[in-house]
């Protein structure tokens, strides 16, 4: 388990407060709908009444808050817990199975999903005058950090600004940059410092994983990919797993398998259409790697999530 999964602590009284009224908030534009993208670009709403199975899909760059329920990310080998103490964050994007853990009628889980702008965090680090981390080791790309009452400050003034709709265009770059900024002054601040910073060995696997999320279906050539990112066949791999808690290889499977499932069930197209149109060449290795995967053929897994919705 990663080191940021220490159990979760009891909430300060004026975080506990600040953190219901932001349930309150998500609660209200949320309705009785389970996701909801809103006005403002990146800011994603979720609520759920129940708790709900592991679904695999790959989890964007950003950060993630709970006002109410608790979520369980897992991550390769690594687990991550959270809940409205503190936050996740995840530096890039990454083949992730989580589900949520806490969550009823009477009090169901509230949350929200704001992406990252790292071209925007590189420039608060800049003008802020905040040491650049220039340190050659990769950091894992997800972690859970600590809560803090100005982050959650900011992030409320942001969902007010869902009642603004004439103001949202000019206030809410200006409301994300304070969030950025305040996410830099948390524990995580070192770990966005990293995955900015040209050099790192962080951001270099960062531009490899950019690469396989848009190559997914091509083959897989780590030798070319360890010569972009300047490092040995046997550094990159290093790195990547260090940073991702996968093998470049299992997570390519991830990628192809995630969007195969997302085909047959979004665009309804059979299971062997779908083994070609991700990448894979034989049917049979397909079917076996996603029942390995998802716990069930690709017909029998579809069929049950269909029935489940």
């Amino acid at each position: 388990m990663d080191e940021n999964n220490a159990s979760l602590g009891e909430m300060p009284e004026n975080l506990a407060i600040a953190s219901k009224t932001l349930a309150k908030s998500i609660a209200r534009w949320t309705g009785n709908e389970n996701q909801v993208n809103t006005q403002i670009p990146g800011l994603q709403l979720n609520r759920w009444p129940v708790p709900t199975e592991p679904t695999s899909y790959t989890h964007a760059s950003s950060i993630c808050l709970i006002a109410q329920g608790a979520k369980r990310v897992l991550l390769g080998e690594e687990t991550y817990v959270y809940d409205a103490s503190r936050f996740l964050i995840s530096s890039v994007d990454l083949p992730v199975v989580a589900n949520i853990l806490e969550a009823s009628e009477k009090k169901p889980y509230l949350g929200l999903v704001l992406e990252l702008d790292l071209q925007e965090i590189f420039q608060l680090i800049v003008d802020s005058g905040l040491p650049l981390n220039r340190s050659r080791q990769a950091r894992k790309g997800m972690a859970v950090g600590q809560l803090t009452l100005p982050l959650l400050g900011a992030f409320q003034r942001l969902m007010d600004l869902l009642g603004e709709d004439e103001n949202i265009t000019i206030l809410a770059p200006l409301i994300k940059r304070e969030i950025f900024f305040r996410l830099l002054t948390t524990d995580q601040g070192p770990r966005l410092q990293q995955i900015t910073a040209s050099g790192s060995h962080s951001h270099q696997i960062s531009q490899a994983i950019d690469w396989l999320k848009n190559n997914y279906t091509s083959p897989l050539r780590v030798k070319e990919l360890a010569a972009d990112a300047g490092m040995s066949k046997s550094a990159f791999h290093n790195h990547f797993k260090v940073m991702t808690s996968m093998t470049p290889l299992q997570f390519q499977k991830r990628l192809r398998l995630n969007e195969a499932r997302r085909l047959m069930l979004t665009e309804n197209l059979d299971a062997l259409t779908v083994t070609y149109e991700v990448g894979y060449e034989s049917p049979s290795q397909f079917s076996r790697e996603y029942s390995r995967l998802f716990g069930a053929p690709p017909l029998r897994d579809i069929n049950r999530l269909r029935q489940t919705a």
